[in-house]
């Protein structure tokens, strides 16, 4: 068997077509989570502790150029190195919600397929009687008649 055949075998597999779906959809639900966090939550936690903005919460490890702007972006543009422990928040305020939402999904699914395991199986249709069976009752309804 060929290197590409079996490769060819092993992409076209349902689970590997699962996985890069689920990986596609993944990404994009990240983003919805990033949104979430630094367009809804963090404002929110900056209101309750002052209005703090943690994406400009840094510390400057090295000289600053004459004439830079003291914002993160700047000085990261200026190459000067910084401590940017406010965009770590962020990062860890993401992962939280974004394990928390996943451990409901996961909860819910679980809930789902124990409730289907539950659930009695259909009851089977009659074993249909033996031949023998058959032909004596077709004898008797022949008689009958």
């Amino acid at each position: 068997m060929g290197m590409m055949q079996e490769f060819r075998e092993f992409a076209v597999k349902g689970n590997v077509i699962d996985l890069a779906v689920g990986v596609i959809i993944g990404g994009a639900f990240g983003k919805i989570v990033d949104s979430v966090v630094g367009d809804l939550i963090m404002p929110v936690v900056g209101l309750v502790f002052g209005k703090l903005d943690f994406s400009n919460m840094f510390i400057v490890l090295g000289s600053v150029p004459e004439g830079t702007v003291r914002t993160l972006a700047e000085l990261k543009k200026a190459g000067v190195p910084v401590f940017a422990y406010g965009n770590f928040i962020t990062v860890a305020v993401n992962f939280t919600i974004l394990a928390f939402i996943i451990f409901l999904m996961v909860k819910e699914i679980n809930k789902l397929k124990r409730r289907h395991a539950e659930a009695p199986a259909p009851a089977a249709p009659p074993a249909a009687p033996p031949e023998d069976i058959v032909l004596l009752r077709e004898i008797r309804d022949s008689l009958k008649k």
